[in-house]
């Protein structure tokens, strides 16, 4: 990252990672008996889900440009979003391998379930890229964040913002689905760092990260802990601490911190306003950029040992080519140097009319 931005210690991995592993045991020998190609190539982009911002905003724009630069122009990419529905994303591998792309970046609705698609894509020639999310399967190449470490940037910021009221009343939980691997290690960071240090009065596993299942999950916290029993609540995403805040106000609570992750816009408007506590900022060019040039490196039959400087092993796969990337806890003390700087978004983007005070106070510009 660059020097004015703060980034969070790399320490625990995404994933466990391997001291050593060959392609091959990961599935990944793929990019080692392709046939050489050229620039005109074949990809194919599976995204999860369109409620979250970033997939359509970000993720998406960010590959298909970097693809197109690597390849001079000359590579078509071939892009579906499955809306969250897994049994659709594995059709959509189908058409992809019936359209005979040469290589599919896959951030998997559900990382288990997508196991089989994976398989018949390798068996059919199509080395897979884990974008995000490792699925299960020869997968032959993985980036993503630290994501232990997002929990744990996450579970620092809220007994920051508790202070001395840490042991005043309970918090809530609000984990993100228990089909994205990466929810699971988002928790485990984040109790590593909260557990004795406060009380977790309610802890939920959210259903699709949908922020309408936070909402109701939160109504159901304050109704049974009661509302004056909350002081903070640890959100694992933007989009759930949306309905969380939402939630939270109709009960009359305005002053509870709340986390969050992603730094969506909507969120990055809440820190300033102080809706919000903090957000994660994850570099998405930067893991964009990853996954593309693993993604033309592969479909050239090319191996990955310039940019995947790590080994991971998933549940059903070990010693997976990867390149983990850090991560950077937003709040409105650092949005200058986050956001801004790496051109997410502009000032005037943020600062609207209803967000010009809060701008100002925090300096944003």
């Amino acid at each position: 990252m660059r020097r004015a931005v703060v980034a969070v210690a790399t320490g625990a991995m995404a994933v466990s990672l391997a001291a050593c592993g060959s392609a091959e045991e990961a599935g990944g020998d793929s990019e080692t008996t392709a046939a050489a190609k050229g620039d005109d190539i074949k990809v194919g982009l599976l995204l999860p889900e369109n409620k979250t911002a970033r997939y359509e905003k970000l993720d998406r724009p960010l590959i298909e440009d970097k693809v197109k630069e690597l390849t001079n122009g000359k590579a078509e990419v071939l892009y579906s979003n499955a809306r969250q529905d897994a049994s659709l994303q594995a059709q959509q591998v189908d058409t992809m391998i019936t359209s005979k792309v040469d290589v599919l970046i896959l951030d998997a609705v559900d990382a288990k379930a997508i196991q089989n698609s994976v398989q018949k894509a390798k068996d059919a020639g199509i080395p897979v890229v884990a974008y995000d999310r490792l699925a299960e399967g020869p997968i032959s190449g993985y980036t993503s964040f630290d994501n232990e470490e997002v929990g744990k940037a996450q579970g620092d910021a809220l007994l920051k913002a508790l202070g001395d009221k840490a042991e005043d009343g309970d918090i809530v939980m609000m984990n993100g689905a228990v089909t994205d691997p990466n929810a699971a290690q988002f928790k485990k960071g984040a109790h590593s760092v909260l557990d004795g240090k406060v009380n977790v009065g309610k802890e939920y596993d959210t259903k699709e990260w949908s922020p309408d299942n936070a909402n109701s999950n939160m109504e159901s916290a304050i109704s049974a802990l009661g509302k004056n029993k909350i002081i903070g609540v640890y959100s694992a995403n933007d989009g759930m601490a949306g309905g969380i805040i939402t939630a939270l106000k109709a009960a009359g609570l305005d002053d509870v911190p709340v986390t969050g992750q992603d730094a969506e816009l909507a969120a990055v408007q809440r820190i300033l306003t102080g809706e919000q506590y903090m957000s994660v900022y994850k570099p998405y060019p930067q893991e964009a950029n990853v996954a593309a040039e693993m993604a033309v490196a592969l479909a050239k039959g090319e191996k990955l040992d310039s940019v995947a400087k790590d080994k991971v092993d998933s549940g059903s796969a070990k010693g997976i080519p990867a390149a983990i990337i850090p991560v950077v806890s937003l709040t409105k003390d650092n949005v200058n140097d986050t956001v801004i700087k790496d051109g997410i978004y502009t000032a005037a983007e943020i600062c609207t009319a209803k967000y010009k005070s809060a701008c100002d106070a925090a300096g944003v510009k």
